[in-house]
């Protein structure tokens, strides 16, 4: 009988540990989002975890200048094309991709990487990008709390405290 009192009361440990583990897992400090847009009849998804300002230093600190960033938080942040576009006037073809990023106090280098599944910036690895531009950002007047990408008019927006990349795309 003390065997079975003991077993039972371990696999309730087990699965109270495993409810609050779950219920964790779903009050993430960098939630989980989704841009979607088209570009010409190319759809475009964006998906990405959303980290927040919280009174940070954020460009230079948190994320350092000169170093690959993942352009989010958590896992690395992912680009699906359903058709080929024109991304700075450079053609990327349709698929599945890791957007990473390079950011210097001047301009960008946005880079989307063939290894979309992975956990950060940890295992990047240069040989794998598929494309690389160059692009400025600019300075906004308002604070944006959480990190937001948006598609609309030719633009892929990625916009985070008080910047805006604006990253040109276009139909093939």
């Amino acid at each position: 009988m003390k065997i079975k009192l003991s077993l039972f009361t371990l696999v309730l440990a087990f699965v109270g540990y495993s409810m609050v583990s779950c219920a964790q897992d779903s009050k993430r400090q960098s939630p989980l989002a989704k841009s979607e847009g088209k570009v010409g009849n190319a759809e475009l998804v964006i998906s990405y975890s959303q980290p927040f300002v919280k009174g940070r230093e954020i460009w230079g600190d948190l994320v350092p200048y000169e170093k690959v960033w993942r352009t989010g938080a958590n896992e690395a942040t992912t680009i699906e094309l359903s058709q080929d576009i024109m991304v700075e006037g450079k053609m990327l073809k349709a698929g599945k991709y890791s957007l990473f990023t390079i950011p210097t106090e001047e301009n960008w280098i946005v880079i989307f990487n063939e290894t979309w599944e992975q956990w950060g910036a940890y295992k990047y690895e240069e040989s794998k990008d598929v494309l690389r531009v160059e692009v400025a950002p600019k300075m906004l007047d308002k604070n944006v709390e959480k990190l937001t990408f948006s598609i609309n008019g030719g633009l892929i927006l990625l916009q985070w405290e008080k910047l805006t990349l604006p990253i040109k795309v276009s139909a093939k």
